[in-house]
């Protein structure tokens, strides 16, 4: 097999995606088992390289840990929830318990932690900023809106940006909108959105929305199991 010559994002429903490099598979907040609109699940998966976890809540965290014990894969999460996650029977040389700020590199991609306003049940939510031979791909979390948006577009430079849009418990349409001028990416990618009856059931306002107030952004709107390639 030839070595891939691009960056693959396939979305897997809510905020899980898989990300293909030539060197690296990243899985992040896998939610995979009991998510009504996962096109996935954990028999499904061959391989992986490293697990990201936004924050400890069911819907993110939930097969972490069975897919890196099925697959051998790095695990990196904030160290509260990676002690929590060793209960699970995560593996020490598996964790890679990582705060704020910090980056951590494999093979061909490096994987920034970034701050996010949620909740977790343990640690602190977050995002991250994975740079890749092919761009900068940054993954929100789930989140509300926050000024700084501003400050790490200005420091790593977003390619494609996987923003939440449902509302609820984080950013509806008009305030992700919002967030690509502070953003500023290439491509936006919607997620969390749909899965649960609370939340916003399509990307439609939002896509309007992010033509009226972000127009020199491309939105790519995914059905789960779609990829888009970098």
């Amino acid at each position: 097999m030839g070595r891939v010559m691009t960056c693959k994002i396939q979305w897997l429903g809510h905020a899980a995606f898989r990300i293909t490099t030539a060197d690296t598979t990243i899985f992040i907040d896998p939610w995979l088992e009991d998510n009504p609109m996962s096109a996935l699940r954990l028999d499904d998966v061959e391989h992986a390289d490293l697990i990201l976890v936004t924050h400890d809540h069911f819907d993110h965290a939930a097969d972490a840990v069975k897919l890196a014990k099925k697959t051998g894969a790095k695990l990196v999460a904030q160290p509260e929830t990676v002690e929590r996650m060793r209960g699970e029977g995560l593996k020490g040389e598996q964790a890679v318990a990582m705060n704020i700020g910090g980056t951590f590199r494999h093979a061909d991609v490096a994987v920034t932690m970034t701050q996010a306003f949620h909740s977790s049940a343990t640690g602190a939510p977050c995002g991250f900023v994975i740079k890749t031979e092919h761009g900068t791909i940054y993954h929100a979390g789930d989140t509300g809106i926050f000024e700084s948006m501003r400050l790490l577009a200005e420091i790593y430079g977003i390619d494609v940006a996987l923003l939440p849009i449902g509302g609820h418990y984080v950013m509806d349409p008009t305030q992700a909108a919002y967030a690509l001028r502070l953003i500023r990416p290439k491509v936006v990618i919607p997620m969390h959105y749909k899965t649960f009856p609370v939340l916003v059931q399509s990307a439609d306002d939002f896509v309007t929305l992010a033509k009226e107030h972000a127009p020199e952004t491309k939105v790519v709107v995914l059905n789960p199991g779609d990829t888009y390639e970098l």
